[in-house]
């Protein structure tokens, strides 16, 4: 009878066993699908497919409706956005490809340091000391002629050396370089590498009430934005 009952409580422990792993296999698959879903590809519809369609709008590269709906469009802008960020072109907008549009970042939360922290640190900072107070769109259009000077043969190609060529900046010159951005300026930054240009790749912008250079006066007006005019 001893023998009988220990082979019934094995056999039990067994079973049991056997149903916790299912049990977890289960949940995994379900969550795995979850996961999969929350990723915007052609075909998916909802709140994200918006957001991406409004940022992608935004920073030039999708000129359809906002509808929500991830249709040829949204597909070949999703495309558009991942050839020019260098991510594998797709057309799912997927982890990285949200990460990089500065949806979510690894961990499903806002994220806004999917570019290199470096870069978008000091980037954050000239915004910070160059442009706090002025609009938003003023504030990524100051970001956005620095990234066009790096584009331009005629300036330093990285974003530091563009920002330290000396003279360019007055916030390098006093010092304000040094202060600690705000989150607006970083989401400036932010926005700015992701492609927004509300300058139509100005390399020069400058303030009328307080500039005394007269060869400034001469470059091609492009836009003003708040109290800055940008130029070519």
């Amino acid at each position: 009878m001893k023998k009988i009952g220990k082979a019934v409580y094995s056999n039990r422990i067994a079973i049991i066993s056997i149903s916790s792993v299912l049990i977890l296999f289960l949940l995994y698959n379900i969550f795995s699908v979850n996961i999969v879903q929350a990723l915007s590809k052609y075909g998916s519809r909802g709140e994200e497919v918006r957001t991406i369609q409004t940022k992608l709008k935004r920073w030039g590269y999708y000129k359809g409706n906002v509808d929500g709906i991830y249709g040829s469009q949204t597909l070949e802008a999703v495309k558009y956005f991942q050839r020019k960020n260098g991510l594998v072109v797709d057309g799912i907008a997927g982890k990285n490809t949200l990460e990089a549009m500065g949806i979510f970042n690894s961990s499903g939360n806002s994220n806004t340091s999917s570019s290199n922290s470096s870069d978008l640190d000091l980037l954050s900072r000239l915004v910070y000391g160059e442009a706090r107070g002025e609009p938003y769109e003023g504030q990524v259009a100051v970001a956005a002629v620095v990234l066009n000077r790096v584009k331009s043969s005629s300036f330093p190609n990285t974003i530091a050396g563009v920002i330290y060529q000396k003279g360019a900046f007055d916030v390098v010159s006093d010092g304000q370089i040094n202060l600690t951005p705000n989150s607006t300026a970083r989401k400036a930054a932010q926005d700015a590498l992701n492609g927004w240009d509300p300058t139509y790749g100005s390399i020069y912008y400058f303030n009328p009430a307080t500039a005394t250079n007269k060869w400034i006066w001469s470059r091609p007006h492009v836009v003003t934005i708040g109290r800055h005019r940008f130029c070519k």
